[in-house]
């Protein structure tokens, strides 16, 4: 199990972050892997394609390219340098599937958050999600690359019965699963009071949406991020879970 606490203080806003990791009860290997930097304004969860040969390798790959990534001059630019090192990985990581024996993929998903000047900014590719929490309501930010998902968009399933689907463990799009990697990016304006979870889909397996928002409307980030990963492992745990939470002050 991993944790990681961060304090920042720039110039719009301040934000106070907590990050937790844990190998679940069913896995032998946490697969996920997170990164917290506040003084650049950058949270990332990613999270090993579970099923694939070294999903945790690509994890890791995932947040420590992106840790090398310097806070640009601009948000427009601070996202292409981000793309760019994304877009890196992904190569890289279909060059180490080429040169393993059974020519699987090595993947991972991955959701960013940059808060800039006055702006949140978001990239994702994969199931990965990040919600925001404004004034007592949960909304989801991003929206999954899953199979599952496209059968919500076409009226099939409801989210509900999305979860438990027995394609719910398919995504469609990853760092590493194909040559022409696009990342989804998505921004809004930050609102003091504002908190934001990242998480894999480990947390959302066990814990759904209504939950969410009862358990994160008040209390500190640490405190939440640990009732998170406690909730979870109650409910079984099935797979890696990873949750970061940040306060917007």
């Amino acid at each position: 199990m991993s944790d990681s606490k961060e304090t920042n203080s720039p110039k719009m806003f301040s934000w106070n972050s907590f990050g937790k990791s844990d190998v679940g009860k069913s896995r032998k290997l946490n697969e996920d892997s997170m990164l917290l930097r506040p003084d650049a304004g950058m949270w990332v969860v990613a999270d090993g394609m579970g099923g694939h040969e070294a999903g945790d390798v690509a994890s890791k790959m995932v947040v420590d390219s992106l840790a090398q990534v310097t806070e640009g001059v601009s948000l427009e630019k601070y996202i292409e340098d981000i793309e760019k090192t994304l877009i890196s990985v992904n190569e890289k990581l279909i060059e180490i599937a080429k040169q393993g024996e059974k020519q699987t993929t090595v993947g991972s998903t991955v959701v960013v958050m940059l808060a800039y000047d006055k702006f949140c900014a978001f990239l994702w590719a994969g199931d990965s999600r990040l919600y925001r929490i404004r004034n007592k309501k949960l909304t989801q930010l991003t929206i999954d690359h899953s199979q599952v998902q496209v059968y919500v968009d076409q009226g099939l399933i409801s989210k509900e019965e999305a979860e438990n689907h027995p394609h719910s463990n398919m995504i469609t799009r990853a760092v590493g699963a194909t040559e022409n990697f696009v990342l989804d990016v998505d921004m809004q304006e930050m609102q003091h009071g504002d908190r934001y979870l990242l998480c894999s889909d480990g947390l959302t397996k066990h814990i759904p949406d209504v939950d969410f928002e009862k358990m994160l409307t008040k209390g500190d980030v640490e405190k939440k991020c640990n009732e998170l990963i406690d909730l979870t492992l109650a409910r079984g745990a099935k797979d890696n879970v990873t949750a970061i939470l940040i306060d917007i002050e």
